[in-house]
């Protein structure tokens, strides 16, 4: 779906690529722009940078909670009408603590925002969406989400479970024979502050490459979108070679299954990618 003359909404649209989509959507002719994000000073400095690009409208929704979606909901729905473009993108990684190391909380937080914060906002949007005949919902995801990492356990799985979501919703639309499409985005680390720490022998994304691209996906009604291409060749050599070999080659030789020892991420309570 092109986004010009689109509605768009993002949710954590006040940071990393989540904003740097809002403002690329709007540069592309985006209708309007529609921000969710629960940090409510954010919100307001977001809509006053990117007001000079288009239509920008702000609210402030905690996506693991329920209310606060309906609510969000509700005032974006009077506001500012339809959206047309949905773009799943908030997220947050909660430490890289070994998993027994962490707490019922760490487990609730991490698949309440990465997991069930998706499902609950599609699912406000998706039935009227259906009904218009008219629709995109754009998952960011994590390469995570088909690799597992150690110190990564909690974010690895709550991404394995959105990716897993998200393709079940497109293949149940596409059987339906509905105009809606699902696109879902998988890039490696960015480097927006949420991986702050991390060392990797594989490149750490540029933020505004993984912004386009993802935005290139939805345009051009992409099922799935790995990002940068060559991670697909880590996800065919699982599927090639023993993990025997796979562990000491790409884990410890390449570095993979040591990315998190230096995380420290951003330094606040609340991070989207």
């Amino acid at each position: 779906m092109k986004i010009a003359s689109n509605s768009v909404l993002v949710t954590g649209g006040c940071s990393g690529i989540g904003k740097i989509m809002g403002r690329m959507a709007l540069e592309r002719g985006a209708s309007q722009l529609i921000i969710w994000d629960i940090n409510e000073e954010a919100i307001e400095a977001t809509v006053k940078e990117l007001q000079h690009l288009g239509k920008v409208t702000g609210f402030r929704a905690d996506i693991s909670s329920p209310e606060s979606v309906d609510a969000a909901y509700k005032a974006t729905k009077a506001a500012c009408g339809d959206v047309d473009i949905l773009i799943n993108n908030a997220g947050i990684i909660t430490n890289n603590k070994l998993f027994c190391e962490q707490t019922d909380a760490d487990i609730d937080r991490t698949f309440d925002i990465n997991t069930k914060g998706a499902m609950f906002v599609t699912l406000r949007f998706i039935n009227e969406m259906k009904a218009r005949g008219k629709g995109h919902i754009c998952n960011i995801t994590s390469s995570a989400g088909m690799l597992a990492l150690p110190k990564m356990a909690l974010y690895t799985s709550s991404k394995w479970a959105a990716t897993g979501w998200s393709e079940s919703l497109r293949i149940e639309l596409q059987r339906e024979k509905s105009p809606l499409h699902v696109t879902t985005v998988a890039p490696y680390f960015i480097s927006t502050g949420m991986f702050d720490g991390i060392k990797s022998f594989f490149r750490i994304q540029k933020p505004e490459v993984v912004a386009k691209k993802a935005l290139d996906a939805v345009e051009k009604n992409k099922i799935y979108k790995g990002i940068p291409f060559s991670f697909h060749f880590i996800r065919l050599m699982q599927g090639l070679i023993p993990l025997a070999i796979f562990d000491p080659l790409f884990g410890d030789f390449c570095g993979l299954y040591t990315v998190m020892d230096s995380f420290t991420g951003r330094q606040k309570k609340d991070g989207n990618q």
